[in-house]
């Protein structure tokens, strides 16, 4: 509940300072947002490439799996 109650608190303050008759940080945010969207989108790149590159090995070992549970299937039926 605590959380729940912080996470209004932050929210509202965030519109509070984005507003003309707040703080009057609107300028300043879209500038900071200007400049973060790219650093974003490279670090999300990033790890898009790293769960792709983690599929592909999960994938690879189920393969490898798969394939020795026949063989040992395989020669317990001879």
């Amino acid at each position: 509940m605590v959380t729940i109650i912080f996470g209004i608190a932050c929210i509202a303050f965030t519109v509070f300072a984005c507003l003309p008759a707040g703080l009057g940080w609107g300028e300043e945010i879209v500038f900071f947002l200007k400049g973060a969207v790219p650093v974003l989108a490279a670090f999300i790149g990033f790890v898009a490439i790293l769960i792709g590159v983690a599929d592909v090995r999960d994938r690879n070992e189920a393969k490898r799996e798969e394939l020795e549970a026949l063989k040992a299937e395989g020669s317990e039926k001879k």
